[in-house]
């Protein structure tokens, strides 16, 4: 099998013919993916400049588009703070329905179900006084099961290159697609419920500033009618 894929990638028409006459059934997965790699060398074959080009051309995109988010971050934060975490809401939602990525959508059911919850409590303009404490509970729970996650995935990671997987009997592929899950579901939870605690923190400490300009007002329009009705009773004494 390794013969016919060097024949497939440097063979030019001849290994293309080969390759495309290759019965995929009697392979085995890591043979398939073998022969795939050789066709996607077969069909890119003589485009390197054109490749170079749309390099040059997604690091010049790259590179403009974050200077204009950070423009925007800097002039509009607030729009930004939403679009943003919009997208981080929606975006994957969409990819997991419609790659039947079931896992991922359950435990995003689960939690968003939950922060709604809390940011609904978090978002009122009276609030008890056990929401603050609810907000830190759960958005703490939430970064140390992250952090968790991510240290675990970069370990399983580190493991399959330094080839430690083999002492525990566990196939490279097997690990390393274990740990680069978990590496994503750490960042992605811990910098997406990061943008709702910030959220979450704006609006109790908008809500409490205003109760207090309230209260304190009140105090002083109660201290001046005190005040008004006790000098005409002090100048009729």
């Amino acid at each position: 099998m390794a013969a016919v894929v060097e024949v497939e990638v440097g063979g030019g028409a001849a290994g293309d013919r080969e390759l495309d006459e290759v019965d995929m059934s009697d392979l085995s997965p890591e043979e398939q993916w073998r022969v795939e790699h050789a066709r996607m060398h077969a069909k890119h074959r003589g485009h390197e400049a054109m490749h170079a080009e749309m390099v040059l051309i997604l690091i010049a995109t790259l590179v403009v588009a974050q200077l204009l988010l950070v423009q925007w971050k800097q002039r509009h934060p607030r729009s930004y703070n939403m679009v943003t975490l919009f997208h981080f809401f929606f975006v994957p939602l969409y990819f997991t329905v419609k790659l039947h990525w079931w896992r991922f959508l359950v435990i995003w059911i689960l939690f968003s179900a939950v922060t709604a919850f809390v940011t609904f409590r978090a978002t009122r303009f009276f609030f008890v006084q056990t929401t603050p404490r609810l907000v830190y509970k759960w958005f703490l729970l939430i970064y140390k099961i992250s952090y968790a996650t991510f240290f675990f995935g970069y370990m399983a990671v580190m493991f399959t290159l330094f080839g430690l997987n083999l002492l525990f009997r566990i196939k490279p592929f097997f690990f390393m697609d274990f740990g680069i899950s978990l590496l994503f579901y750490g960042l992605y939870y811990g910098v997406f419920f990061w943008d709702f605690a910030e959220m979450c923190a704006d609006y109790m400490a908008s809500t409490i500033g205003r109760c207090s300009a309230s209260t304190s007002s009140a105090s002083a329009a109660g201290a001046s009618w005190e005040r008004s009705r006790r000098v005409p009773t002090a100048k009729r004494r």
